[in-house]
């Protein structure tokens, strides 16, 4: 696999940015400010790394105008220097190329319908009615069940089931072992044992979207669980049957979405945080990690729950008082209320 090879001011140019210093450098790579080396591009977006600025050994650093007089190597200067380099960082992925066509081990149900251009690897199962479109690529091992559409450009990396009525819009990247279309959590209780509701719905996943390993996404019971476009889930996510995700919102690992919730367009859910079921989280919401959603958020904004790390000891006591704090509360009233009579 050939080395992808740049100079400074050819980056500057295809992503205008400003370039300060040695415009003829070349770059073959990208680093840590602490690991990068002469040919490799680093970057400086948090200030809790100005300090190893001074000693970087980086060919070239993306960062704000506000770092260049301390820059001892040439620098890109860009208004969010993070973005910047995500954007140069994608020109050195260099990913094995998949060849077309469908692998001799790889089973297609003569129902099925896949593109030419469609690369389909080894040990795939395609069954009946199943769509794949062109460019689309199935790493080893992958099912697409009945009524399911892998559109233009997709790639699924390796294990990925969609089980039954999952439509993936173009250039979904879907990132091993993950399951869209299970099963949703359906049960009805009668009298003395429990009752399976039928999951009729599907699953619709929008252009742009990237779903993590081991993430599920159940379909729905009646209407379908929707991600709109461009939305982010992280590894090991629960999404639950009926959930509609707007466009752009982005969910951290291990974190769950119980049924018929709807999160808005923009939102950030943190590490572990859940959202309870039939609840709605307005557009640009940011939920922090390992927070609990017990109830419909109406505005934008940051939201918490939880109570943060503390000594041992200290939270024993802390948790101790807790039980009391109703009866604290109203004491203070009381208190109050007396000395507003006074």
């Amino acid at each position: 696999m050939s080395v992808f090879q740049t100079t400074v001011s050819e980056l500057a140019e295809r992503f205008g940015l400003v370039c300060h210093g040695d415009g003829s450098r070349a770059i073959d790579g990208v680093g840590t400010l602490a690991g990068a080396g002469p040919s490799q591009l680093s970057f400086l977006s948090n200030s809790k790394y100005a300090s190893q600025l001074a000693e970087t050994r980086a060919g070239v650093v993306v960062m704000r105008e506000e770092n260049v007089a301390d820059s001892p190597v040439t620098a890109l200067v860009a208004r969010d220097p993070y973005v910047a380099y995500a954007k140069i960082a994608a020109l050195f992925e260099r990913l094995p190329a998949a060849p077309q066509g469908i692998h001799p081990t790889a089973v297609v149900s003569p129902g099925a319908r896949v593109a030419p251009t469609a690369s389909i690897g080894p040990g795939c199962v395609i069954e009946d009615g199943a769509v794949v479109e062109d460019g689309a690529i199935l790493g080893p091992h992958c099912i697409i069940g009945p009524e399911c559409t892998v559109g233009a450009h997709c790639r699924l990396v390796a294990r990925v089931t969609l089980v039954i009525r999952v439509t993936l819009g173009q250039r979904v990247l879907v990132h091993p072992g993950a399951v869209i279309g299970s099963d949703g959590f359906g049960l009805a209780f009668d009298r003395d044992h429990w009752i399976k509701l039928p999951q009729l719905g599907g699953v619709r996943i929008g252009d742009d979207c990237e779903i993590g390993a081991n993430t599920t996404i159940d379909r729905g019971a009646l209407d379908d669980t929707v991600l709109e476009e461009d939305v982010r889930l992280d590894n090991q996510i629960q999404i639950a049957h009926n959930v509609y995700i707007g466009a752009h919102t982005a969910l951290a690992g291990c974190s769950a979405v119980a049924g018929s919730a709807k999160i808005g367009r923009y939102c950030m859910i943190g590490g572990n945080a859940g959202v309870l079921g039939h609840l709605e989280v307005a557009d640009r919401v940011t939920i922090t990690a390992k927070s609990l959603v017990t109830h419909s958020i109406r505005e934008p904004g940051e939201y918490s729950s939880g109570v943060p790390l503390q000594e041992n000891r200290q939270w024993r006591r802390n948790a101790a008082r807790f039980k009391h704090l109703d009866e604290y509360a109203r004491r203070l009233s009381a208190l109050e209320k007396d000395r507003n009579n006074e």
